[in-house]
């Protein structure tokens, strides 16, 4: 009978709200499982999402008569994890240790169509700002933009938004939805001829040494140029320098796999810490996620419009497409973007610009963040 009642308890604590987030948390699954929409992130976020809005859920904080206040593993989890920037910043070292930045380096020009497609975040600050958000809550909706989660998830918990849900939400959602939201926003301003633009890729060879002093350079560079960002371009350099080093090639091939994987599905399911219906069901949410579109919008579009500036001015024209790869979800904007040009042209390879760009852009939106974080803290 115990146990009957303390199962009507659980129904009776049950809402509606509770229920839309199942089927939130069951839409993110299904969009890991059968659209194969990165599985890693939104399948973990997904059953976070329900665990968390069971009610009475031990998966949460919540004041058991007797004992207290007992911390839920997921609650601990964010304690311990995100709220001390430590799944955010581990994860680096692995997204570091996968990135090969010989396409950037043997055309470093790229480094300003990474800059270029971060213009979205900027104005999508001044949005959510027009919109009545506190500016800390407008700067952490904005990063959205940058399409990189683990930036996301560190700018907006710097600035202790009330909106670390919702933001880390739209972050990996829209990320996982490059194949979907790219091509749209990049058809909307591109014709076919643009499209169609050949760019034939000429390699130059890139010594050990110049792969060794980047991600030192840019360290020091970014160190100096904005200090807030070099915890992340710091740990994200050192897993680079991991992989580059070629003495710590076992360490580089477990960051890159086991521990970014590891790290990555921890990650996912203690977003769901964020997720329960009562702060996430609001009007606030709705809008952030509608703002985390513009942002993601407008930085493809951006990097669009910056290349079509530089072609009024050089002979040798680019591929328009290839400046929106310049956002930091890597490397699924690089590989969205050469499909579409062998869409348009089966002989247009875009491929390794594409790549460039796209780790260009991985620099760029840490940068950015931490400008952001030095401006308005």
């Amino acid at each position: 009978m115990e146990f009957l009642g303390f199962l009507l308890d659980g129904v009776k604590a049950l809402n509606y709200q509770q229920v839309l987030m199942w089927i939130i948390g069951a839409g993110l699954i299904f969009l890991a499982i059968k659209k194969d929409y990165e599985p890693a992130l939104l399948l973990p976020i997904g059953f976070g999402a329900i665990l968390v809005n069971i009610p009475l859920s031990s998966m949460v904080d919540q004041n058991v008569p007797g004992y207290g206040v007992v911390e839920g593993i997921i609650d601990f989890l964010f304690n311990k994890g995100i709220a001390t920037e430590l799944f955010p910043l581990v994860l680096f070292v692995g997204i570091g240790a996968m990135i090969d930045f010989g396409p950037l380096l043997s055309n470093p020009k790229m480094l300003f169509f990474g800059a270029a497609a971060q213009f979205g975040i900027f104005g999508t600050l001044l949005l959510a700002v027009a919109l009545g958000f506190d500016l800390k809550d407008a700067a952490s909706i904005g990063i959205i933009g940058a399409a990189d989660g683990p930036t996301s998830i560190y700018v907006a918990n710097f600035f202790q938004s009330k909106y670390v849900g919702p933001i880390m939400v739209a972050a990996y959602s829209y990320m996982s939805l490059v194949p979907i939201i790219q091509p749209f926003a990049i058809k909307l301003v591109t014709t076919k001829k643009e499209r169609m633009i050949r760019m034939p890729y000429k390699p130059k060879q890139v010594s050990k040494t110049t792969r060794i002093l980047f991600p030192i350079g840019v360290s020091l560079i970014a160190g100096l140029i904005a200090p807030s960002s070099l915890s992340l371009i710091g740990m994200l350099m050192f897993g680079n320098l991991i992989r580059e080093s070629g003495v710590l090639n076992s360490l580089s091939k477990t960051a890159q796999s086991e521990l970014a994987n590891l790290v990555t599905l921890f990650l996912g399911i203690t977003i769901a810490s964020k997720m329960q219906a009562a702060d996430f069901i609001t009007i606030e949410t709705l809008v952030i996620i509608g703002l985390g579109l513009v942002a993601f919008v407008f930085d493809t579009v951006f990097g669009v419009f910056f290349v079509k500036f530089l072609n009024l001015f050089t002979k040798n024209k680019m591929n328009p497409m290839v400046g929106a790869a310049g956002i930091s979800a890597f490397p699924m904007s690089a590989r969205v973007i050469h499909k579409m040009g062998l869409k348009e042209d089966p002989q247009n390879f875009l491929l390794m610009h594409t790549v460039g760009a796209n780790v260009a852009g991985q620099i760029a939106s840490v940068i950015a963040g931490g400008l952001i974080i030095y401006l308005i803290k």
